[in-house]
């Protein structure tokens, strides 16, 4: 079955609120990191003080507090492993 595709948008205000949509699961959370696959990936928050304050996966929203000093999406890991393309 394929999963229906959530707009995802970010907002954040004066680095104390994020609010986003397009999530899908929140994998793993704590005062220092959040991190949430969305429809687009997956994204970390690393911050100090974070707070989950509105969980909707129905709707996709989360809503994080505290102070965020990154938002960063990794990339899907290639098969293979960091030394593929090395040894062609």
């Amino acid at each position: 079955m394929e999963q229906e595709h959530l707009p995802h948008k970010l907002q954040l205000n004066e680095r104390r609120q994020l609010t986003m949509t397009g999530v899908t699961e929140v994998v793993s959370f704590d005062e220092g990191a959040v991190v949430l696959q969305t429809s687009l990936g997956t994204l970390v928050i690393q911050g100090r003080e974070l707070k989950l304050k509105t969980l909707s996966l129905d709707g996709g929203q989360v809503a994080v507090d505290g102070t965020v000093s990154s938002l960063v999406y990794e990339e899907p890991r290639q098969s293979g492993g960091r030394w593929r393309g090395l040894f062609r």
